[in-house]
């Protein structure tokens, strides 16, 4: 398996240095051991779609860029025309997948009835946008997610409902995953093979924390409950190989802490 790292919480500082910090990140994360990384698609302006640039800078600290995180709007139609203008990038980087996920809602996330027919448009949009991927060998892996329309067991399974399986994978997120009152293990043995990509983060499991907003609740690997040796287990048992990928939206101390921190229990924990 992969090891990498999510790097879009560098990108949110320096505002008119985007560049600069984009190659802070794949300094940090190289010097940690991480052998790839991913991004949102968001990047492709920071660099004005300069794909060579970015390669440059991926040679130049050893590291392969894997996904680029893609999210959607309330335009399907819109949103496939941005998906075919990062084609071009991804192709350029060598961009094997595109996680995809539903715009959150702006009032009350975390209170929202199941939606089927958001549902299903999600889906049949992600099946256009994986034929179109799947032309370049890159594989579409639609993350459930906290505050969205697809977040719970239930959503899940109405997504799965409607997508093509051959077209869309799965990405589950270890973190989100326990936040929908699931257990990741269980999850990943019971999504098996339709599993494209994971992101790992672990859960503080203090749910008076900021309940409005849970998501202030994730940690760097191996400080909160979440099985990670069990997800581990449960990936090989189903024959994954692909990419474990670290992320984390809130840092307790800064982003390379959090980093090494999650990097040192991989390495000390899953042994990889």
């Amino acid at each position: 398996m992969r090891v990498a790292y999510t790097g879009w919480t560098w990108l949110t500082h320096h505002k008119d240095n985007y560049q600069w910090e984009f190659e802070q990140f794949l300094k940090e994360v190289a010097d940690l051991g991480y052998d790839s990384v991913e991004n949102f698609a968001f990047i492709t302006k920071y660099f004005d779609n300069n794909a060579d640039a970015v390669n440059a800078l991926l040679k130049k600290y050893r590291l392969d860029l894997v996904n680029m995180y893609f999210h959607c709007t309330e335009d399907p139609e819109a949103d496939y025309e941005t998906a075919v203008n990062y084609v071009p990038f991804m192709d350029k980087t060598g961009v094997k997948f595109m996680n995809m996920q539903v715009k959150m809602y702006q009032e009350n996330p975390g209170g929202h009835p199941t939606d089927e027919e958001k549902i299903k448009s999600t889906a049949l949009l992600s099946n256009r946008v994986g034929k179109l991927l799947k032309e370049h060998g890159i594989v579409p892996c639609f993350h459930p997610h906290w505050g969205t329309a697809i977040f719970t067991q239930t959503e899940i399974d109405l997504f799965e409902k409607y997508v093509d399986h051959d077209l869309v994978k799965l990405c589950i997120d270890t973190a989100h995953t326990a936040l929908a009152g699931m257990d990741p293990v269980k999850t990943i043995e019971r999504y098996g093979d339709r599993i494209g990509y994971i992101h790992l983060k672990d859960l503080d499991p203090d749910t008076s924390i900021c309940p409005e907003r849970p998501l202030v609740r994730f940690l760097p690997l191996g400080c909160g409950t979440i099985d990670f040796s069990g997800v581990h287990k449960a990936l090989v048992k189903n024959g994954y190989d692909g990419v474990l990928c670290v992320e984390l939206d809130n840092s307790p101390v800064c982003n390379y802490h959090s980093a090494m921190v999650s990097r040192r229990y991989i390495h000390n924990v899953l042994h990889l």
